[in-house]
């Protein structure tokens, strides 16, 4: 079984494509809550939550699930610069869009459903800094 499961992993050094591939993969959740209910993403966007509506959760949906494409693809292609590259402008636009929301907007306020896509990004942003020369070999 274990075994199985190996065969369809990312084949390469390091952890960071297997936390792109479970970051994809956890958002592949996030996309169906928000096509099915209004109750977790209410939770990022707390001051008023009743603003957040069924369009804005399915167009929230689409996002999510372009970023958790780019990044299972990431896992893959670990070594590719264009889609590392773009790995990281996923992790970029969510750390920009979740932290407007907070300090520019003041739609959301410090609780779980805001702090652990900006602990997500900022840290996926740093790790692959971090990390580009040795996955990258330009």
């Amino acid at each position: 079984m274990f075994d199985l499961l190996t065969r369809y992993l990312p084949k390469a050094d390091g952890y960071l494509a297997y936390w792109q591939l479970f970051v994809g993969v956890t958002a592949l959740f996030n996309t169906v809550q928000n096509f099915t209910t209004l109750k977790l993403t209410r939770r990022i966007y707390n001051v008023q939550p009743q603003s957040v509506t069924a369009l804005q959760a399915r167009t929230f949906a689409v996002w999510t699930l372009t970023s958790a494409v780019v990044r299972a693809y990431a896992a893959y292609h670990i070594h590719d610069k264009a889609v590392y590259d773009m790995a990281m402008f996923t992790y970029l636009i969510a750390f920009g869009h979740f932290s407007s929301e907070w300090f520019i907007f003041r739609t959301a306020t410090p609780s779980a459903g805001l702090l652990a896509p900006v602990i997500v990004s900022t840290s996926s942003l740093i790790w692959m800094f971090n990390q580009y020369e040795f996955y990258v070999k330009a």
